[in-house]
């Protein structure tokens, strides 16, 4: 019998807030899939459930193993490569894999996941985990390339409009369905994969590492650079440099986004913009919210956008911004650099976003997209207003 593969959130998964509030750590989007979806590409299994927070486990439900099955744990926060995956398939039960100290994968008979393991494994190749919100973004142009060979290996590319400039187009995979004219792709510096029945208009420059899912859009004279990533059903326009949007979120119009990490449902309003680098180069600064203290992010950061945030036109954000879950940013002048989850205003004025008011107006931003606020997530939403 096969093993049973389920990823496991630790105790640092509070670390990757605004995002793991709505999500497990695995259900992140990095590069072209989520850190779930890579796994289950890599091993051959779908799905591959999640145990996570328990407001989390309806929605992401956990699927216990068949009875005398071996069940393999694996840390929802590590990004699967051949070097690790070659050490968890020989896994046996009461063995588990560690690297610097910290649990990587444990096999385990029955469905008992803290029974005390005999035998530890330290794994000396490298790894990549995704512990702070900026990993992310930081990380993306690994992502990127590691899903573009994943997902293209062996397969041809839907052709490639003639309309187009190219460089590198072994580099360039398109989906059946995707549109492309009139634009500039160079893959000479990354891959360029365009999904299914995408779309990228007349003027766009992409220059790869670029990835875009299912059904999103690049909208006329988006310019683009690595490493970029839309998900699923997202619009994307304007200056955008080296971030990461989860699935069905916009920034349609003009304005800057670098190092950013937008997650699901979100919008930007026209001329947003956000900085990722500050005027003395120093040290960008993030704050956890978990921890309640500020934690160093390297030197360019921009915006960390949880579930369902929107801001309004001509929104300026800081270095390093921090939005919450369900969060309606605008007015003029920078916002603070910490937005809780339902945070209603901008520079000065902060109210609280009304949980009946944030659950309609999600629901109707959701509706736009044909897609209605289900019952699981209005259960999470009132969780994480609750606190």
């Amino acid at each position: 019998m096969n093993p049973h593969y389920i990823l496991f959130d630790s105790p640092e998964r509070d670390q990757l807030y605004p995002f793991t509030h709505t999500r497990p750590v695995a259900a992140c989007r990095i590069g072209l899939l989520t850190i779930t979806e890579k796994w289950e590409k890599w091993m051959g299994i779908s799905p591959i459930s999640h145990f996570t927070m328990d407001y989390l486990q309806d929605k992401f439900p956990l699927i216990k193993a068949p009875k005398n099955a071996v069940t393999i744990l694996l840390n929802g926060h590590l990004l699967p490569s051949a070097a690790i995956v070659e050490e968890i398939v020989k896994l046996q039960p009461g063995q588990e894999i560690y690297k610097n100290g910290r649990l990587l994968a444990k096999a385990v008979s029955g469905d008992d996941f803290f029974v005390p393991t005999a035998s530890r494994i330290d794994f000396e190749g490298e790894i990549i985990r995704i512990d702070q919100p900026w990993h992310i973004a930081q990380y993306n142009d690994a992502a990127l390339r590691a899903d573009f060979e994943l997902l293209t290996k062996g397969r041809k590319s839907a052709s490639i409009s003639q309309t187009n400039r190219i460089e590198n187009p072994s580099q360039i995979f398109l989906e059946p369905g995707a549109k492309v004219e009139h634009s500039v792709l160079n893959a000479s510096t990354g891959p360029i994969y365009i999904g299914r029945n995408a779309e990228v208009m007349e003027g766009c420059l992409i220059r790869g590492p670029f990835g875009m899912g299912e059904h999103s859009v690049l909208k006329m004279g988006a310019r683009v650079y690595g490493a970029t990533s839309l998900g699923h059903r997202c619009v994307a326009g304007g200056e955008i440099k080296n971030s990461v949007f989860f699935d069905h979120s916009n920034k349609g119009h003009d304005g800057y986004l670098g190092d950013a990490v937008i997650g699901e449902w979100c919008n930007l309003g026209a001329n947003t913009s956000c900085s990722n680098l500050k005027n003395n180069a120093g040290e960008v600064r993030v704050w956890m919210e978990a921890k309640q203290e500020a934690w160093p992010a390297g030197t360019k950061c921009g915006v960390m956008m949880g579930d369902y945030s929107r801001s309004g036109i001509n929104t300026m954000f800081n270095t390093g911004t921090v939005v919450g879950v369900s969060c309606n940013v605008f007015g003029g002048n920078f916002p603070p650099k910490f937005l809780p989850s339902f945070s209603w205003g901008g520079a000065g004025i902060t109210d609280r976003y009304r949980l009946t008011e944030a659950l309609r107006d999600a629901d109707s931003w959701m509706q736009l997209k044909g897609v209605s606020l289900s019952e699981q997530d209005r259960q999470i939403l009132t969780r994480i207003f609750q606190g």
